[in-house]
């Protein structure tokens, strides 16, 4: 499989992963690859949900002239093959945390902006009434242990008193009741107003709206190199050279090691596996009470995530191999049944019919950023695997940052990603980070 640190760049025409995803959504014509030179007022790499609302602020709100470009198709990477949770959030901190970091006011305008990314998914589904089997809102943090469960009646509390979350607490029987049997499963927090959503569908949804709204997008067309000309650029591709002014970045955990480096080396990809199983029978969907549309993740400093499908499967996901070249052993996805069923233990008899992973971008200190790196040159990266709702919201912010609109004042863009200390130890200190988080689940 395809590494970030270690191939110069992303492969180019590939088909879709073989996920569930792409076996359910109905394949939309494929862009065709940029033939002959252009010239463009703003250049998107990256098809992706970043680059595609990027791409639809700019050319339909903005007024401005766009050409997007991708190595694969629309939603060939992150995009297409997540899990398709569209949560209020991004990064790895949750608001008690940015709360410390930054302090509550600042705290309370993440909160906001949160809010206007799932907002902005909303609005985007609707514009071009996307078929991306969007359900209804919930979302579930679990917490795993019994004194981690006891923490979250405070927690709640917190949410509403501080934000004006109208989070619930849910204790362990109410849990079991109205929502699932887990054995462990010690209470949760709900959340009202996330949703799951198909993500490839939404990704071609988005590519859809950003034609519609008047950009150009080429597929199989990955970018060589640039070089600056005047006071733009001039862009090669296999086939073709674009003229730009402006270049924007959105390829996130799809940077190849040689791409650009500043960026690279200012993320940790990182591997996240997904399953989906058989479809449950009414039997089991009773036995496990997961007959709803709930989003679940648990507190585990590894977490697992699931939900249920709209054809009654359940996706399960967690972390995955640390290096590309690993992907397709087959204990990641035995692990990750091995772990539904440790679960749920009425499931014994359930079995897999899918397995793909993907990249995720982690970056040093837990947020994403959208900035302008240098002149006439912008990227948005590094939403830890939180990204769906956000990246659509990122991609507004980035068009509106490359067309001189002051964004609002948080600290995720006022600056770029830090770069990693002692980059080319990167894997060795995720590989420790995972060793420690297996202890910490199970013994702390």
């Amino acid at each position: 499989m395809y590494d970030p640190l270690i191939d110069p760049a992303v492969p180019a025409a590939q088909p879709y992963p073989a996920s569930y995803w792409a076996a359910s959504t109905a394949s939309t014509e494929p862009c065709n690859p940029l033939m002959a030179d252009i010239s463009t007022d703003v250049l998107v790499i990256g098809a992706g949900y970043t680059g595609l609302s990027c791409a639809i602020e700019l050319a339909g709100e903005l007024g401005r002239e766009v050409t997007v470009l991708d190595a694969n198709q629309s939603g060939w990477g992150c995009s297409g093959r997540n899990a398709g949770f569209v949560l209020r959030g991004t990064g790895r901190l949750g608001l008690a945390q940015l709360a410390k970091r930054y302090g509550t006011e600042t705290a309370q305008q993440f909160h906001l902006e949160y809010g206007a990314a799932l907002e902005r998914v909303q609005q985007l589904i609707a514009a071009a009434d996307i078929d991306c089997q969007a359900q209804a809102p919930g979302y579930l943090k679990v917490a795993h242990k019994a004194a981690l469960g006891r923490q979250l009646p405070q927690q709640a509390e917190y949410l509403q008193r501080q934000f004006g979350y109208q989070v619930e607490y849910l204790s362990q029987a109410e849990l079991q009741q109205r929502y699932m049997h887990n054995t462990q499963a010690f209470g949760a927090i709900r959340f009202p107003d996330c949703f799951g959503v198909n993500p490839l569908a939404l990704a071609q949804g988005y590519a859809k709206l950003a034609q519609q709204s008047g950009a150009a997008i080429y597929g199989a067309t990955p970018v060589l190199s640039w070089q600056r000309s005047g006071q733009g650029f001039i862009v090669q591709t296999p086939q073709a050279t674009v003229q730009c002014r402006q270049i924007i970045l959105a390829t996130n955990a799809y940077t190849g090691k040689g791409f650009y480096p500043q960026l690279n080396r200012a993320s940790l990809p990182a591997l996240s596996s997904v399953i989906v199983t058989q479809p449950l029978t009414a039997q089991q969907l009773a036995a496990s009470g997961l007959n709803h549309t709930q989003l679940v993740m648990d507190t585990r400093a590894l977490k697992y995530y699931y939900r249920k499908l709209p054809d009654n499967r359940l996706l399960f996901g967690g972390r995955s191999a640390v290096y590309g070249k690993d992907a397709d052993k087959a204990c990641y996805p035995e692990r990750l049944l091995v772990a539904l069923k440790q679960c749920f233990p009425q499931l014994q008899q359930l079995e897999m019919a899918y397995h793909w992973s993907g990249w995720v971008s982690v970056s040093f200190d837990d947020m994403p950023r959208i900035c302008q790196s240098e002149p006439g040159l912008f990227y948005a990266a590094g939403y830890c695997g939180s990204g769906l709702s956000f990246s659509s919201l990122a991609g507004k912010r980035l068009a509106q940052l490359a067309s001189g609109v002051t964004l609002p004042p948080l600290p995720i863009y006022q600056s770029g990603l830090t770069p990693f200390p002692l980059p080319q130890f990167r894997r060795l200190g995720q590989q420790a980070y995972y060793q420690w988080g297996r202890f910490k689940d199970r013994y702390l």
